[in-house]
């Protein structure tokens, strides 16, 4: 009981200190204009995907100045301080331009901005509460009025839709040799595109976590807070009832906070499932169902799910599976599910998935292995697999006993964690801001069943580490 209190006193501490009071800001000045495209000036591309472009740009009022520095980060690679040119580099580009637009393609939508909102909503789930003019806050379903789909809360760890509007295509520097299929046929006569589509205005971010990883190894402790940051969203997305459904590191954006701490932040929601239930169980009576993209990284129970009456595909747990798959990339190895050769998740034995690099803390370690494991009944979610990690980095000595007298510890450390988080503010250890989120994070979202079972799963690894030791 004194435990129960424990975590309720410290989740509430947290909750009315930290996240009512001074909820999450995004570092973006708020503007009131930027409905038209004609707000920004457009700079150079700087990603394309399967259904969308994205260009950095900035507000007319803040024309940039180019930067001459066009440093590639794939001619950086084996190179720390090129890397901390690049790093340069991309902060000077980002002055400029300091916000990107994604234009999405549109085939097949119609040109009418319902149709367009109507049949891209996904995309809106991380937009803010203005990023739309409230003409569009309500559009025309199926001949009725309804509100667009949900949209998630703020997140350190989950992108921000600044402004959500519908424009004509424009002809943007590298259309015509990279996309001109998805073109309308008055900037393309071969071209299949609507003259009209979705343009969203986000931050503009350095590179995505792949293009990071191509030129830069984290450390240890850095390689733990960025498993654990993409855990805090994915706990954050299916809080909220949104399973993401296609993560993987080119869908993951990176910038540094004061500290030179990587912050990562999950994008492109195109393929995301919304329940206004939070349950993320989507019915598979057909072929025809859309189980979402990125075979490769598709969870066992998605990818093995059978179409047929009363067969229900069940997400809750698919994106922490992942996350432990991208784990592998963040800790210097080939992603064990990608390439020709790669393991398969509607077949692969769990004995077949590579060690990972001794320099790997234990506790995280197991934390992937079990990510990883084929049947989600006994695979942690993500805010349990996040409370495993958040007790290794910060309540190693609070773990020692886990009898009765351990469980007062460790309540007693949670107390004088949230009083040390509390006094820190925003600035966290040695001016680290991404690891005082995820303090935060973490001690606001505390329930006794999750650490509990975060706890068993963490002392289950190291009794069994310890037995194989004394059995060798």
């Amino acid at each position: 009981t004194d435990f129960r209190d424990a975590c309720c006193r410290v989740s509430q501490l947290l909750e009315e200190a930290v996240f009512k009071k001074k909820k999450f800001q995004s570092t973006l000045r708020p503007f009131t204009s930027g409905f038209k495209l004609e707000d920004y000036i457009i700079g150079k591309q700087i990603g394309k995907g399967s259904n969308a472009a994205v260009y950095e740009a900035a507000a007319q009022f803040a024309r940039p100045q180019r930067s001459e520095d066009n440093a590639s980060l794939q001619e950086l690679k084996d190179n720390e301080e090129e890397v901390q040119a690049v790093r340069s580099a991309a902060c000077c580009s980002l002055r400029n331009f300091p916000l990107a637009i994604k234009m999405l393609w549109n085939i097949g939508a119609g040109s009418s901005s319902e149709a367009i909102l109507k049949s891209m909503s996904q995309e809106l789930v991380p937009a803010g509460p203005l990023a739309l003019k409230q003409d569009k806050e309500h559009i025309t379903l199926d001949g009725h009025f309804g509100s667009l789909p949900k949209r998630v809360s703020a997140h350190p760890n989950v992108i921000r839709v600044h402004r959500a509007f519908t424009a004509d295509v424009p002809l943007l520097p590298g259309a015509q040799e990279e996309y001109p299929d998805v073109l309308p046929p008055r900037l393309n006569p071969a071209g299949l595109g609507n003259n009209r589509t979705l343009f969203l205005v986000m931050k503009n971010y350095p590179c995505t976590l792949r293009q990071y990883l191509q030129v830069s190894t984290p450390s240890r402790w850095q390689g733990s807070l960025m498993v654990l940051q993409l855990l805090e969203g994915v706990d954050h997305l299916c809080r909220q009832g949104v399973a993401h459904r296609d993560l993987k590191s080119d869908n993951i954006l990176l910038e540094f906070d004061s500290g030179g701490c990587p912050r990562l932040v999950i994008t492109d929601f195109g393929c995301c499932l919304t329940q206004n239930d939070c349950s993320l169980q989507l019915p598979f009576n057909s072929m025809y169902v859309d189980k979402g993209g990125n075979v490769s990284l598709m969870a066992p129970e998605v990818m093995t799910a059978v179409p047929g009456p009363g067969v229900v595909i069940d997400y809750t747990k698919s994106d922490a599976w992942a996350v432990g798959a991208i784990s592998y990339e963040i800790f210097g190895l080939h992603n064990p599910f990608y390439g020709a050769a790669g393991l398969q998740s509607t077949n692969y034995q769990e004995k077949q998935l590579p060690p990972l690099p001794a320099r790997v803390p234990a506790d995280v370690q197991l934390v992937i292995s079990l990510l990883l494991r084929r049947n989600p009944k006994k695979r942690p979610s993500a805010r349990v697999a996040a409370n495993m990690l958040a007790l290794s980095l910060w309540g190693r000595r609070a773990l020692a006993n886990q009898d009765s007298a351990g469980m007062r510890k460790l309540a007693d450390w949670l107390l004088c964690q949230s009083a040390v988080v509390l006094l820190q503010g925003c600035s966290g250890p040695s001016g680290n801001r991404v690891e005082a989120e995820l303090q935060r994070s973490f001690l606001s979202n505390l329930e006794l069943e999750d650490l509990r079972a975060a706890v068993g799963f963490l002392l289950y690894g190291r009794e069994k580490s310890h037995a194989c030791i004394m059995f060798a």
